[in-house]
């Protein structure tokens, strides 16, 4: 969209459903924290398609000059529509529940902890050798990861296949427990997580002991503001 604006040129989006477009959750990323894992002030889980996107870029001056956009809307799609991607968007989200259960697990790509990338089952099972658990998986090399963390090296944690998979909200229990539970602290969280969280705040409330709805209720404020502005550029 910026280098559209730079030259002159019309942006086309052909909208598509977000599996993930029936909430709103998480923390607001701090812009002193942006990167290319979140550049805008919006929370994990925004709740909006990409053309809805594309218009709230454009509306709130997120780009230094606003393109010329066009939204090919979807016919017969509302945020409430329960929708399966026919094609895996990534060799590691093979199916709906991994993709429902991305942005809670998600945040684990920003700890010592696997997420299951080098197995089947990817994004529906975490672990590490530093947790104690009767479930293991041991993530091996295979294509779409090729250096998977612990390759080799038998995990300990959770499986979450049966996992109900149309999720309302970001379960921060699981990363909570697994922090407590990790006999490796000081190794636990790498540069990585406060990208993924939009801040360093959600890494030291984990570490301070905070709870879960303690936690959560810290978003309550940015979450209202965020539903705000989303409102305004809402197609279905």
């Amino acid at each position: 969209m910026e280098a559209a604006a730079e030259n002159n040129i019309k942006v086309i989006v052909l909208d598509r459903p977000n599996p993930n477009g029936h909430y709103v959750d998480g923390p607001i990323l701090d812009t002193a924290f942006r990167s290319f894992v979140g550049m805008h002030p919006i929370p994990i889980v925004h709740g909006i398609t990409i053309g809805e996107y594309a218009k709230m870029i454009n509306g709130e001056n997120w780009i230094s000059t606003s393109c010329e956009l066009i939204v090919i809307e979807m016919e017969n799609y509302t945020h409430n529509t329960n929708y399966d991607l026919p094609i895996k968007p990534s060799p590691n989200l093979p199916n709906a529940r991994a993709i429902n259960l991305y942005p809670s697990l998600c945040l684990f790509e920003g700890t010592n902890i696997s997420v299951g990338r080098g197995t089947d089952y990817p994004f529906q099972q975490f672990g590490s050798p530093y947790l104690k658990s009767n479930y293991s998986f041991t993530p091996k090399s295979v294509e779409g990861s090729k250096y998977p963390k612990h390759e080799n090296i038998v995990c300990y944690g959770t499986d979450l296949r049966f996992q109900d998979n149309y999720l309302m909200d970001i379960n921060l229990n699981w990363i909570i427990e697994a922090y407590k539970q990790s006999s490796e602290k000081e190794e636990f969280f790498n540069n990585f997580f406060d990208k993924l969280a939009g801040s360093d705040k959600l890494k030291k409330q984990i570490i301070a002991g905070k709870k879960f709805k303690e936690i959560k209720a810290s978003w309550e404020e940015g979450l209202k503001e965020f539903k705000k502005v989303r409102r305004k550029y809402l197609i279905y």
